[in-house]
């Protein structure tokens, strides 16, 4: 009880009702793949710098194809040495969002060796050297680099251009000195014989009147003259800000106006676009000072190299890494104790608790034994303690009836979906002549079946089964899957998706890939995912509390109360919530050793909705003059 020392009157908070169990999301979805650009973890030290940088990003959430294709780029082919090039992650993010997904996090697959990413970004270097440092142990550059490794990086692009302001030479008030206004230190300012000669912006300024603005003991503000004193320069001086442009051939264009040239100052070139916590957290490229000295006395240098980037500039020296393999795919977790070793692939999906629904669309650019191998790591990442996601796998390209039943034999998962066939789509990417039609590609169904599952879970709830709903986006299946067909595909756990006449293109199955009959549906699986998630989310408070009978009956209490909001959405069967389930935490359900041991054991029951998958409506004939019993 709480402590009463001193003689007064107490006022206490207390509260006189069970503790909620929110329910968590469940249409959250998460991949992993080749992208043409973006986040993937790794580390470098360029040039003579004296700390690495290492850069462990967490997977990406996006919440629409725009949002995806600025921070991974787009459509276009991605990998290196593959026989198969086609985008599978970007045309699954599009197909996710088209049919009704609204959260999506990406971990994106680069392989190759961390430390050696640099030389698999690219990179352009300001001309000029910046070494005015006594014996500094090699020529110091600035370099632009682009962020994130991958071939994309040699198309981008980078354009500098300056402004300056009116003259910002104020007159002292009383017969003091002249100041400076509008500008803070770190700025930099050009200086010019008077007003008059201040060119329109388009000049580039010359280096030599470029001075950088600092503080004097005073408060005053001016730039240092030779002997280090800190004066207003005579004349005319404007404020000269520099914009930065940076252009992805015709897909992209960044434009980071008003960049300061010093490095303290918070706008600074360095600063706005930096590579660890860039104000634009999906920048296309960083500012590299390297070993350059404090930019007061290099300005006039990186007045010159910026100078030279007036017209478009490419990045060079970026490259794809390393051929893709499986390896690549399933990834591993983070190790604690070495910050270089960050999880990627699968690993770094297993990081975001709110992930509910997994796949992984590169796996079908693998040969057979590969694609297994991956699909075994996607199912092991769901089946993973304390995961609560389930898989959507996909068949291999082309696959006849005999051949997709031989895959789906492979595997025996309740955490596990498959379907069948792939979809045609008409090539976003194709620019075909006037007139003729446009060519189609094919594309496996995870991106679409997905954002199915996100859309039945939005409009009805996890419980729903999500089949009988219209895929969208697509020009039709690549197999023709007719009623005969699917008698075979269903009972082994292959999923169809099937064209119906007036009715458009449909899933028509929500089998999982187990064996037990208890785990057969989808939404079954699904559903207690949910409810195991949500539960286990809900009471951590319920850790180290005494363990007696009043926490046993505030557990009781919160999951009943759970557990009833459930029932009323449609998600368990009954009448009533006692046909419905039943909570026991009580010494039913403990033994003393339990107790001994700080173990306290809730035993939950519930009766979940099956699906109509077979609707039977028996018609017999009967005679006018029958009654009706």
């Amino acid at each position: 009880m709480p402590e009463y020392l001193t003689p007064g009157v107490y006022v206490e908070e207390t509260s006189f009702r069970s503790r909620s169990i929110e329910g968590v999301a469940t249409s959250t979805f998460g991949m992993t793949g080749l992208a043409r650009y973006g986040p993937v973890p790794y580390f470098l030290t360029p040039p003579n710098w004296t700390r690495p940088l290492v850069m462990v990003p967490s997977p990406t959430l996006v919440t629409s194809s725009t949002e995806f294709e600025r921070a991974f780029g787009g459509l276009e082919d991605v990998g290196t040495g593959l026989a198969d090039q086609r985008n599978y992650l970007a045309y699954a993010a599009r197909a996710f969002f088209g049919n009704g997904g609204r959260r999506l996090y990406v971990a994106r697959v680069f392989p190759f060796t961390p430390a050696g990413a640099g030389a698999a970004a690219g990179a352009v270097t300001l001309a000029g050297n910046f070494s005015l440092l006594p014996l500094a142990p090699a020529p110091a550059v600035a370099t632009f680099r682009s962020r994130w490794p991958g071939a994309a990086g040699n198309e981008f692009a980078i354009s500098v251009s300056f402004q300056r302001s009116k003259n910002i030479v104020v007159p002292g008030t009383n017969g003091g000195p002249a100041v400076l206004k509008g500008v803070h230190e770190g700025a930099a300012v050009e200086t010019f014989a008077n007003a008059a000669a201040i060119p329109k912006d388009g000049v580039a300024p010359v280096s030599a009147n470029v001075a950088i603005v600092a503080k004097a003991p005073d408060g005053s503000l001016g730039v240092r003259d030779g002997a280090g004193n800190v004066r207003v320069p005579a004349g005319a001086v404007t404020h000269l800000t520099v914009t930065v442009n940076i252009r992805w051939g015709g897909r992209r264009l960044d434009s980071y106006p008003g960049l300061e040239l010093g490095a303290t100052h918070p706008r600074g070139i360095g600063n706005v676009l930096q590579a660890e916590n860039p104000a634009d957290e999906q920048s296309l490229v960083w500012f590299d000072t390297g070993n350059m000295p404090p930019v007061e006395l290099a300005t006039g240098a990186l007045v010159d190299g910026l100078n030279a980037l007036a017209d478009w500039t490419l990045l060079t020296g970026a490259d794809e890494g390393q051929p893709l393999g499986p390896s690549d795919i399933a990834g591993d977790v983070s190790d604690p104790d070495d910050p270089k070793r960050a999880a990627h692939g699968l690993g770094a999906l297993a990081e975001q608790e709110d992930i509910a629904i997994v796949a992984v669309p590169d796996a079908v650019r693998f040969v057979l034994a590969d694609q297994l191998t991956v699909t075994n790591s996607l199912i092991a990442h769901c089946e993973a303690p304390r995961s609560y996601r389930i898989a959507v796998v996909d068949p291999p390209k082309d696959f006849s009836i005999s051949n997709v039943r031989a895959f789906r034999s492979q595997f025996d998962s309740s955490y596990a979906a498959l379907y069948y066939p792939w979809m045609d789509i008409l090539d976003p990417t194709a620019r075909p002549d006037p007139g003729a039609p446009r060519p189609l590609i094919q594309l496996p169904p995870s991106g679409f079946t997905a954002g199915i599952y996100a859309r039945s879970d939005i409009a009805r709830g996890v419980h729903k089964a999500p089949a009988n709903e219209v895929v969208l986006g697509i020009t039709g299946f690549r197999q023709n899957v007719t009623f005969d067909r699917q008698s075979v595909l269903n009972p082994e756990g292959v999923n169809a998706l099937r064209f119906f006449e007036g009715r458009a293109n449909r899933v028509w199955g929500a089998r999982t890939m187990s064996s037990d009959p208890e785990w057969k549906y989808v939404n079954v699986r699904r559903l207690f995912l949910f409810l195991e998630h949500s539960i286990d989310r809900s009471t951590q408070w319920a850790v180290f509390e005494p363990n007696n009978e009043r926490l046993w009956a505030s557990i009781r209490q919160s999951i009943e109360d759970f557990l009833v909001t459930v029932w009323r959405t449609g998600a368990l069967m009954g009448t009533k919530p006692e046909e419905a389930f039943f909570v026991r935490c009580d010494r039913t359900t403990m033994t003393q050793n339990d107790l001994d041991n700080g173990r306290m054991i809730c035993l939950i029951g519930v009766a979940p909705t099956y699906p109509a998958e077979f609707v039977i409506f028996r018609i017999g004939q009967w005679t006018a003059d029958a009654q009706q019993s």
